[in-house]
């Protein structure tokens, strides 16, 4: 295994300490994007190494797959029915673990698993941590049928919220549009700062067109912020405290076993 960069150090330490919430028996929302993805291959050590015996509800195809590589048994959301636990990623947080998810695209099925769990835990490195929403682009799923009108729906309702910028672009790949996994289209609203996230939330979600926000409000309970060193802050919704474990970076090597390359 190669030397982990600072920020991959940070993201592995969060994700570590943050798997250690699974325990066996459990049903667990397995999050979407680079942070995440360092949390299903920690757990997926402990299917090999301790023998944990979880069921796995992943929110896109990417995060099924490695599930599925590293040896986690993966179910849908409607086969597993309610979640004991969800870990997943976030593009920014606040002090009220406010979150702005979206940009690996999978804000749908992201939003409705950790919503249909006991406890949602975010893991992070510090440079997710904003004092105000807004900072990172705010992703919104919307169909494709008149996606031209949605956009200008927006841009007008965005005239008379508190905002700081009111740019829509839709989200490209390789000179095409992004398309999600349940085949809509992402627009990216760049805001820069978000004064009223529950009321923005709710007028998005009016638009017609608009599926889901990446306006994740009062839904995060935890959040393991991981930093270079090694050590990772626990912080709790609705708490003072924050709990400061050190997580042990040896051994990592195991973590990339028996994956495909």
């Amino acid at each position: 295994m190669p030397e982990l960069s600072p920020i991959d150090t940070a993201k592995f330490a969060a994700a570590r300490e943050a798997s250690q919430l699974v325990k066996s028996g459990m049903t667990v929302g397995l999050g979407t994007g680079s942070t995440a993805a360092w949390m299903v291959r920690c757990l997926g050590e402990r299917v090999r190494n301790e023998g944990l015996k979880i069921r796995g509800v992943p929110t896109s195809t990417r995060t099924a797959k490695l599930a599925q590589d590293v040896g986690i048994e993966v179910l849908k959301l409607d086969e597993a029915g309610w979640l004991d636990l969800t870990i997943d990623g976030t593009d920014e947080y606040d002090p009220d673990l406010n979150l702005i998810k979206g940009a690996g695209g999978a804000l749908l099925q992201e939003k409705i698993v950790a919503t249909a769990s006991n406890r949602m835990v975010v893991i992070a490195d510090s440079s997710k941590t904003v004092a105000g929403l807004g900072a990172f682009p705010l992703s919104i799923e919307v169909i494709p049928f008149g996606l031209s009108l949605t956009k200008q729906l927006i841009e007008e309702m965005l005239s008379s919220l508190d905002v700081a910028g009111r740019t829509v672009s839709q989200r490209m790949v390789d000179g095409q549009p992004f398309v999600t996994d349940e085949g809509n289209q992402i627009l990216d609203l760049h805001l820069r700062r978000i004064g009223k996230p529950h009321q923005l939330s709710l007028m998005l979600n009016q638009v017609p067109g608009v599926v889901e926000n990446g306006l994740f409000l009062d839904i995060c309970d935890t959040v393991f912020l991981g930093h270079e060193d090694g050590h990772v802050d626990v912080i709790e919704a609705d708490a003072d405290a924050v709990r400061e474990p050190w997580v042990d970076l040896d051994g990592t090597e195991n973590l990339f076993a028996d994956l495909p390359e």
